[in-house]
This record gives structure tokens, C-alpha cells and sequence, in this order.
């Protein structure tokens, strides 16, 4: 009745019928996989208290997974299309299944890899704080005097930004003044001086 590839399904054996029953479904799930992943509904983007110019300093990406859905989707796509390819080869039961097994591990190691790269790429177009230090801005909301509380500046890094600023001038900055970073406190607020 079914018929993959010039085989019937009545006159496959069982170990046949096993491989080609991974090697659909996970090959269909695969590829739904990387349509998702191309479309961007895989794609999802971290905020530092709601707010998206500012980033934590010490993010490293993604960490490597070798364990994940996708990967074993992966793994079980390859297993099952390597296993096809040994039994229609002939070889024996136990090398089908070792060469299969092997072939899925790499592909699951491959796909962790790529994963982990992809991250360490994106994680270089992150805005961090550190990269204002010695840039000049613009008071937005006046910033209280002897850091009595925070206000705002407006500055040019990596696109133009408002950021909490403090400051440990004796007198308030008021707003339109310009101003130097010198620091950053706890990755998310600016200590600024008036600039010279």
C-alpha cells in the first residue's frame, strides 16, 4: 500500500520500518524548525528593566546546549536518514545502528556549535553602559548635586539614547548643560561631571 522510495511498507522488515518511522516525523519537524527560525518566531529579545538601550555588563550570550529540542530534532532527522542509508547499503544491524548513532551526535555537536556562535555574534551588537565612559552628553532632566538623586542625559553611543545619570559636583547640573561620563555604577547609571 505505502511505498518510500521504490520500497513497499508490507515488505520492509521491522528494523527498516523503525528507522523510516524517526526519519519522517523528525525530518518534517526539522524543517517547520528552520522555517520558524527564518520567519523569527524563534527569535526573542532581552531587556534591562524594560528598558531596551541599556544591557547587563556581564551577558555572555548564549551558553552552549548541546541538549535542546532543536539539537535532538537534529540528532533524531540524521540518525534516522543515516540508518536508511546503511540498511539500503546492506551492512549489518549493529554497525547501522553505531554509524547512525555517531552521525546524530555530530549533527546534535554541529547544531550546539552553531547555536553558541550565532549567540557570540549577536552578542557583540549589545549597547553596554562601559562604552559611554569619556563621551559627551546633554542634560535632559536636571541631575541633583553630591549624587541626592538621578537625573537624565541624552547621548550619542550607538545611536542616540537617554540614560540615568548621577553626579558628585557639589551643585545641581540643570537641564541643557553639557556634560562628561567618568563612570558607570552597577552597569545601569551614568556618574557624570560637567564637561570643560
Amino acid at each position: 500500500m505505502f511505498e518510500f522510495f521504490g520500497l513497499s511498507w508490507e515488505t520492509m522488515t521491522l528494523f527498516e520500518k523503525f528507522y523510516w518511522c524517526i526519519a519522517i516525523p523528525s525530518s518534517l519537524l526539522f524543517i517547520l524548525q528552520v522555517l520558524l527560525t527564518f520567519i523569527g518566531s524563534d527569535s526573542h529579545d532581552i531587556e534591562a528593566d524594560g528598558n531596551p538601550d541599556l544591557s547587563i555588563e556581564h551577558d555572555t550570550g548564549i551558553d552552549f546546549q548541546f541538549l535542546s529540542i532543536k539539537n535532538l530534532i537534529a540528532f533524531f532527522t540524521i540518525f534516522g536518514w543515516t540508518g536508511i542509508i546503511c540498511i539500503d547499503s546492506n551492512l549489518s544491524i549493529w554497525l547501522t545502528i553505531l554509524i547512525s548513532t555517531i552521525c546524530g551526535l555530530l549533527m546534535m555537536l554541529l547544531m550546539a556549535s552553531i547555536m553558541y556562535f550565532m549567540g557570540k555574534l549577536t552578542e557583540n551588537g549589545v549597547f553596554h553602559l562601559s562604552t559611554t565612559i569619556g563621551k559627551i552628553g546633554t542634560v535632559y532632566l536636571t541631575i541633583p548635586g553630591n549624587r541626592k538623586g538621578s537625573g537624565q542625559i541624552q547621548i550619542d553611543a550607538q545611536g542616540f539614547r537617554t540614560i540615568d545619570a548621577i553626579t558628585d559636583n557639589n551643585d545641581d547640573i540643570p537641564t541643557g548643560s553639557i556634560v562628561e561620563v567618568v563612570d558607570v555604577l552597577n552597569n545601569d547609571i551614568l556618574v557624570v561631571k560637567i564637561s570643560n
